[in-house]
């Protein structure tokens, strides 16, 4: 804080030392000015509360509690997808497929007022290149390539949203239909032979996830000497 101490000018007088009116005056409104400002740092101090949404941090400087990313039994999350779960919690449910360069991100809160964590339920595909941010997905959806769901929409279940579909916040797409668009509409309602092949198409990516996972090479390097052990003995096997 910046404070101003103004000069006093001392003058000899008969009765002794005095202080000039002018001098007086000058310090009496110095001590004023401090006076209010720091009465006003004291009344912004009270005014001035903490979100209850920001991060509880500890004497570190690091989160006590971070919000996690599940993915459950069965579900596969694809080549090159970022899932932030940071400020929020992601879940991916039960045969559910997440496939390449998805981005899905959870916010603090929605404005409108539904719940801000992302939940995609069972038997769910979600395409390439689609961006989903504080949504719901209930059970046996599928979500076209490049698509968007903002925050606090909805996708009912034996739902479908063509390629390139924009969900607006808190726009919820209904139970049986087919939507497409930016912003998403209605196109037509769904048979009753394309709700059945909707898990289907989720069964199959996972059992295409499956056989990926059998290819992958072992976490270690022993490998690596067991083909130099082969080798040097060699073993064309």
């Amino acid at each position: 804080m910046l404070v101003f101490i103004p000069h006093v000018v001392q003058r000899n007088t008969r009765d002794g030392a005095r202080f000039s009116r002018k001098a007086a005056a000058s310090a009496f409104s110095g001590c004023r000015y401090v006076t209010a400002s720091r009465s006003f740092s004291a009344e912004a101090a009270k005014t001035i509360s903490p979100s209850s949404d920001r991060v509880k941090w500890d004497y570190r400087g690091q989160r006590k509690i971070i919000p996690l990313v599940t993915v459950n039994d069965g579900a596969s999350v694809w080549n090159g997808c970022v899932l932030r779960g940071d400020l929020n919690k992601i879940t991916v449910g039960f045969c559910s497929n997440v496939q390449e360069r998805c981005v899905i991100h959870a916010a603090w809160s929605s404005p409108t007022g539904l719940p801000a964590e992302t939940s995609i339920e069972r038997f769910v595909t979600v395409g390439a290149y689609s961006l989903l941010r504080s949504c719901t997905i209930e059970p046996e959806c599928i979500i076209g390539q490049h698509s968007i769901l903002m925050e606090g929409s909805l996708v009912e279940t034996h739902s479908i949203l063509e390629a390139g579909s924009v969900v607006p916040p808190g726009r919820r797409i209904p139970t049986g239909e087919l939507w497409a668009g930016n912003p998403a509409r209605f196109v037509r309602a769904l048979t009753h032979e394309e709700t059945l092949e909707i898990p289907k198409v989720a069964v199959a990516i996972n059992d295409l996830s499956k056989e990926h996972f059998s290819e992958f090479l072992p976490y270690s390097t022993v490998y690596l000497e067991v083909e130099k052990l082969k080798k040097s003995l060699g073993i064309t096997i």
